[in-house]
């Protein structure tokens, strides 16, 4: 006989469950029905822990942005540039494109198709604050022995999606597995020496 889920552990298998049938399918085709049979549950019991789809839907998005936020990215103001855009590259990809963040996000970029203040929800308590995070890191080291930007927001943003390139858009879309951390540390490598070419502050 299977033990008895918690409350809490009931709610993840529900959210598990409701992700991985929308990410695959998309919002209107997956009914409330539906996730309640592949999570083995009656549609009343899902009903306790979520009013309607749309509830389910915020929540995925909400327990995404926790997640998230959980990572700790050093951003020491005393580190050195190079190392710290490394491994802030390495962490970042690594997070978007593991097995299992990759659907969270589909998830939410078709939830955001039918409900835009879903996916803006997701955007300003994801992906901006990490966006925030690092570009008040490289604001630290404007100067002239150290980098010359005008613009720290753009700055950072640029950099997060050079990170993300030849990597994120195969996963995110399945036409390729999770990379390789051998073949993350390629891409990132090569975005840090870009980045640095650019807005390494020039000798007087």
């Amino acid at each position: 006989m299977a033990p008895r889920l918690t409350c809490d552990e009931r709610r993840e298998h529900l959210l598990q469950v409701g992700m991985e049938l929308l990410g695959q399918r998309g919002t209107a085709d997956v009914s409330i029905e539906e996730i309640a049979r592949a999570a083995g549950v009656s549609k009343g019991t899902l009903y306790v822990y979520f009013a309607d789809k749309s509830r389910l839907f915020e929540a995925i998005v909400e327990d995404e942005a926790l997640e998230k936020g959980k990572i700790a990215y050093n951003l020491d103001p005393k580190r050195d540039v190079e190392t710290t855009l490394r491994e802030f590259g390495r962490a970042y990809i690594g997070t978007m494109c593991r097995p299992g963040g990759g659907s969270s996000i589909r998830t939410v970029m078709a939830i955001a198709e039918r409900m835009p203040e879903v996916g803006r929800r997701f955007y300003e308590n994801v992906l901006a604050k990490t966006i925030h995070r690092l570009a008040d890191y490289l604001q630290i080291h404007v100067g002239p022995d150290d980098l010359a930007i005008d613009d720290c927001m753009l700055a950072a943003a640029q950099f997060m999606q050079m990170c993300q390139a030849t990597l994120f858009l195969p996963f995110v879309f399945q036409a390729e597995p999770a990379p390789s951390m051998e073949r993350i540390a390629r891409v990132v490598d090569s975005a840090t020496r870009l980045f640095l070419q650019t807005y390494r502050a020039k000798p007087v």
